[in-house]
């Protein structure tokens, strides 16, 4: 792959763009499911909106980061932003609820080559590491201003111009990215044919989608001792077994399981593992608890402090990657994330807003930011240039598998914890039996709290603040295993690295 200093800038505006559409588009739907509902009366169906778009970005990111690795990044990045246009589009135009989940899946294939393909190209057309070190924490600031941005923006869009607008925004950006790339981008091609691993892909696939499908379903559509979710788990153990063997006798293998021999790269996928865990509880459960236990009448008080510093984070640990060991900033993050979901684990119904804002800021800048940028850095200085597909796949890869985890065995927690402490103090505090079940709902508190009797309303706001306090104890556990890993990840750092991609490098 080849670029001038002046196409760089063109390219990383191009990549900035994909990357932010992509990125954005989850959490933006997820501010206009009501209205979706409404339209389609698909209250049954709602989250297959979200699960549909999780379970193809996820199970394709590794096969395009592979495949880019074979192919060239130009070619599957065009094919990945070529589905997401196509995806959203018909998701703008669909005319019923199956149809919007299938556009929907278009979407997340198409999404699940655009994450890794962009920082993979970053990595490839800057010489100095340190440069493309810097410029994958702007990257991951991108990611995280859409993670925490994409509700409110999707509130402002839904309200305005309907919902299909949130679908329909993709199409200008997403080609405005393509003409960019086609245009500055120019890349080698291999003279070899290389041999594509049919049944390795296949393998990972299944696995990863059983794996989510179970973590998904479990605690929430399904007990977690069910025959479906059980099922689920025995599917994905098995074929992930056979993949395992598959890929270790493969010309090719889609996920090569020599660069997990590198203490970096294994530690490194189990720090963003652990960084999705804490993430998305928190991006879940914050506005739950800032309009059901604090009585804000949105979350973005919350929210919006927590974007902005998570933005700063992204960045400068970005820049402080020259001046610092991973392991000495993957330590401070993961000491971070226990000391915020310490805090996380303790605020009540009396907190002030100026704790908060100082307790989101902290969650922001030191928890969950930093890895936005270093495990993009400290992943591609430890595998070969051949492999830097793949490994910028396995970044997004585990992250969303650990938000998944969390989430689901958050709600879980919170779910249980709310149902006992209501069905405990229920009597004490005039509740009627019947009247329990109705009243251990976090949404309920969010939606009519107002309209509650005072004692009654207290009584709930201290049973959530309770529940969700418990729930974070998940995320302590998380960061101290994190914490732990991220002693044992080595002492690499940027100046020591060895056989670096160039702007030359053939992709």
């Amino acid at each position: 792959m080849a670029s001038t200093g002046s196409n760089n800038k063109l390219i990383i505006l191009a990549m900035a763009l994909g990357l932010l559409m992509s990125s954005l588009d989850n959490t933006i739907v997820a501010s206009c499911v009501n209205k979706i509902s409404e339209d389609f009366n698909i209250f049954d169906k709602v989250s297959w909106v979200f699960t549909a778009y999780m379970l193809a970005a996820t199970s394709t990111m590794l096969v395009f980061g592979k495949m880019s690795d074979l192919f060239g990044r130009k070619m599957f990045y065009m094919i990945g932003i070529g589905l997401f246009l196509l995806g959203s589009a018909l998701c703008g135009v669909a005319q019923s609820a199956d149809q919007l989940i299938w556009f929907r899946v278009i979407q997340g294939i198409g999404s699940g080559a655009l994450f890794p393909i962009s920082f993979t190209i970053i990595y490839t057309i800057f010489k100095d590491p340190k440069d493309a070190a810097k410029m994958s924490g702007v990257f991951g600031a991108i990611f995280g201003l859409s993670s925490v941005a994409g509700p409110q923006l999707g509130s402002f869009i839904a309200e305005h111009m309907g919902w299909r607008w949130n679908f329909y925004i993709n199409v200008p950006i997403g080609l405005a990215s393509m003409i960019v790339l086609m245009i500055a981008l120019k890349e080698t091609r291999s003279d070899r044919k290389p041999k594509i691993d049919y049944l390795g892909t296949l393998f990972l696939m299944m696995t990863t989608i059983s794996l989510m499908l179970a973590l998904e379903w479990g605690g929430k559509d399904y007990a977690w001792n069910s025959w479906q979710v059980i099922g689920l788990f025995v599917t994905s153990a098995v074929i992930g077994t056979l993949f395992i063997l598959v890929e270790l006798r493969a010309a090719e293998p889609v996920l090569p399981l020599g660069i997990f021999k590198n203490k970096m790269v294994l530690g490194t996928s189990i720090l963003c593992f652990c960084q999705g865990v804490i993430m998305f509880s928190a991006i879940t459960y914050l506005p739950s608890f800032t309009i059901g236990v604090l009585g804000h009448t949105n979350s973005n008080g919350v929210l919006t402090p927590m974007m902005a510093s998570l933005i700063v984070g992204a960045m400068l640990f970005g820049f402080l990657q020259s001046k610092f060991a991973f392991r000495t900033l993957m330590l401070f993050t993961m000491l971070m994330t226990i000391i915020v979901a310490s805090l996380l684990a303790n605020v009540g119904p009396d907190a002030s807003s100026g704790f908060m804002i100082v307790l989101m800021i902290l969650l922001g800048l030191g928890a969950v930011g930093p890895l936005m940028s270093v495990a993009q850095s400290a992943i591609a200085a430890n595998v070969d240039p051949k492999y830097m597909g793949v490994s910028s796949s396995i970044v997004g890869f585990w992250r969303n598998i650990g938000g998944i985890l969390g989430a689901s065995i958050m709600a879980t927690i919170v779910n249980g914890n709310l149902t006992r402490l209501i069905s405990d103090g229920a009597e004490q505090a005039g509740i009627p039996a019947d009247k329990i079940s109705t009243l251990a709902n976090p949404e309920l508190l969010m939606r009519a709290g107002g309209e509650m009797e005072p004692h009654i309303r207290r009584f709930l706001q201290e049973s959530l603040s309770t529940a969700i306090n418990h729930g974070f104890i998940l995320s302590i556990c998380v960061g101290g295993l994190g914490f732990v890993t991220a002693i044992f990840v080595g002492k690499s750092r940027l100046t020591s690295v060895k056989n670096q991609p160039t702007a030359a490098s053939h992709v």
